[in-house]
């Protein structure tokens, strides 16, 4: 990121704290529809995320016009091959000006420090991307962890996966909230920790198998919450982007009470 300020993106409104800290996926087909609602949300979420759908229909041409206009990109690959040629992914999507990347924290501690020399040559002079490790999928239950291989709790893989990235330098973890205050103990407050799978009270967990609301997630030691179609196929997304913003809000000033420490360091 370019500018000095964390809470001021080149070209954008200012924002809340609350606000930086949220991340609206944009899973969406196309580039019309990605960038619309980025404009509608315009200074009611700090970044704005691209994930596999929309990268693989739009590739890097939307993601420059993003960066461009003004608003942080979360390019959300979850790079994961040799080191090598990880590393020269990481470079490309560096030279794109987003501000956060994954990587899957299974591929390996040369996998990762391949992934962040890539980063730092992409981004040459500028800052670099921060680089968080994923490390079980939201989406999977004991259960499917089970089915792959790993004969231990969701729990358990998470915080070795992600001790693993904080040895190799990582600047943070995806992980799902219910993660979140066990990963903060074990890495301290200078790792970021990224928190997929925020519901809204009342709205439906879909294909997410450990949710959480965004105030039991900020409160648990999460610094960003993604949030998906609750926000984007919402009557109005404004309105539900404000609603989740309130929600941290709330969680931010409880933590702030109790002295908890974030690892939040977007540039």
């Amino acid at each position: 990121m370019t500018s000095s300020n964390p809470a001021v993106a080149p070209g954008s409104v200012r924002l809340t704290r609350a606000a930086e800290k949220l991340i609206v996926a944009l899973d969406v087909p196309t580039s019309d529809a990605a960038l619309l609602l980025a404009d509608q949300l315009r200074g009611h979420a700090g970044v704005f995320k691209v994930g596999l759908e929309l990268f693989s229909a739009q590739g890097p041409a939307l993601v420059r016009e993003m960066v461009e206009r003004g608003a942080r990109v979360f390019l959300d690959l979850k790079l994961h091959d040799i080191p090598n040629t990880v590393r020269g992914a990481a470079r490309e999507v560096a030279r794109l000006g987003v501000s956060m990347i994954t990587i899957h924290a299974a591929g390996g501690r040369a996998m990762m420090k391949a992934a962040l020399e890539g980063a730092q040559e992409g981004a040459g002079a500028g800052q670099p991307p921060l680089a968080l490790a994923v490390t079980a999928l939201t989406s999977l239950a004991d259960h499917d962890l089970m089915d792959i291989g790993w004969r231990e709790s969701s729990e358990t893989v998470v915080l070795r996966l992600a001790s693993l990235a904080q040895a190799s330098a990582l600047g943070g973890v995806v992980a799902s909230p219910q993660e979140a205050a066990s990963i903060r103990r074990n890495c301290g407050p200078g790792f970021a920790i990224v928190t997929p799978g925020i519901r809204p009270a009342a709205a439906s967990r879909d294909d997410q198998a450990r949710a959480s609301t965004p105030e039991a997630a900020i409160r648990a030691g999460a610094d960003f919450l993604v949030v998906g179609r609750p926000i984007t196929q919402a009557p109005d997304p404004v309105d539900a982007a404000r609603a989740i913003v309130r929600e941290i809000e709330t969680a931010l000033g409880a933590r702030e009470s109790a002295g908890q420490e974030s690892g939040d360091r977007l540039a």
